[in-house]
Order: structure tokens, then C-alpha cells, then sequence
């Protein structure tokens, strides 16, 4: 049987259940259905966050899953919209390979060094909120049949600005500050 403190990381499951579910409503054009599973899975982004501090239902396995749960949402988001020609690949490499670096960066430290506990920049938190901003705007002008391209295009460059900025945070965080910090016996 499950225990309600895992609500949360069932909601995050639930959450990465959605993106093959945006990705087939993507594939059909189908904009409204797409923008209200991709508000769907923010609200619950928000929730299973909201009960694991509220309750002291964290867990290890839910502060892996929540940010997984967030890139496979949007880099299915990001993925699809350049397929359809609504964000340019270039945008959508720039995105992806951060994460790889982020990713990668975690992984090759973690095994020259040993486990360290992730905390997410507010640099690094705007930049996530910027493009979640933009798959919405997208979204919501072909759902609408809202034509502003100007608003469109000053978007997809404050993701690229963010999304380098974040970035190169990281690494300078890691690289020349090397502030990392170990992950404590009782968070394991």
C-alpha cells in the first residue's frame, strides 16, 4: 500500500505521464488541449511541491523526480514546438544541451567527488519560469489565433539570454567558486 507521504511523488509521476500526452496532442495540432495539459502539469508542479514542505513529505527520490519531471515536460515542449516551426531549432539545442550540462556537470562530480545536494538558482528558477513562459505564449496563440510576433520573438531571446546566463552560472558556481555542498548522511 502507498503511504500519503508519497502523494507528492505521485503527483510527479503523474506529471511525467503527461508529456508523451502533450507530445500526441502536439503531433495533431491540437494547441488548446496542449496548453491546458501544459498548465495541468504546472498546477501539479506547484501542488506536489506544496504538500511535500507543507507536510515534511520531501524525500530524495522526489527531489530527483520533480526536476526530471520539469526538463522531460519541457524539452518535450521545446522539442515539439521546433518540429512544428513555431521556435527555432537553434533555441531548442540551447535549451536541451544546458540541461545535458547541468546534468553531465552533476554526474562527473558526483562521481569524482560524491554525492552533493542540488539547489536550483533563482537564476536558474527565472530562467525555468521564462521558458515555461514562452511554450505558454505559443500555446496560447495558436490556440487563440493571437498573431504577435514581436511578442514571440522578444520571448525566444529572453529564454536564450536566461537559458546562457543559467548556465554559465552553474559552471562558474561549480567550476571556479566550487560551491558545492556535500550531501548530508540523513538526506541519502
Amino acid at each position: 500500500m502507498v503511504s500519503i507521504s508519497q502523494l507528492p511523488n505521485l503527483i510527479t509521476i503523474s506529471r511525467i505521464a503527461l508529456a508523451p500526452v502533450l507530445i500526441l496532442l502536439l503531433k495533431d495540432q491540437e494547441y488548446a488541449a496542449s496548453l491546458a495539459v501544459f498548465v495541468i502539469a504546472g498546477v501539479s508542479d506547484g501542488l506536489d511541491g506544496f504538500i511535500a514542505k507543507r507536510f515534511h513529505f520531501e524525500s530524495r527520490l522526489g527531489s530527483i523526480l520533480d526536476p526530471l519531471a520539469d526538463k522531460i515536460l519541457l524539452l518535450s515542449g521545446y522539442v515539439m514546438l521546433t518540429l512544428l516551426n513555431h521556435l527555432p531549432f537553434w533555441l531548442m539545442l540551447t535549451v536541451a544541451f544546458r540541461d545535458l550540462l547541468i546534468v553531465g556537470g552533476y554526474l562527473v562530480y558526483t562521481s569524482m567527488v560524491g554525492p552533493v545536494q542540488m539547489r536550483p538558482s533563482w537564476l536558474s528558477k527565472f530562467n525555468t519560469f521564462m521558458q515555461i513562459a514562452l511554450v505558454i505564449v505559443i500555446l496560447a496563440q495558436q490556440a487563440l489565433h493571437w498573431v504577435y510576433p514581436p511578442a514571440i520573438e522578444a520571448l525566444i531571446y529572453a529564454v536564450l539570454l536566461t537559458t546562457v546566463v543559467s548556465g554559465g552560472h552553474y559552471l562558474w558556481t561549480w567550476l571556479v567558486i566550487k560551491q558545492v555542498e556535500p550531501l548530508k548522511e540523513d538526506d541519502g
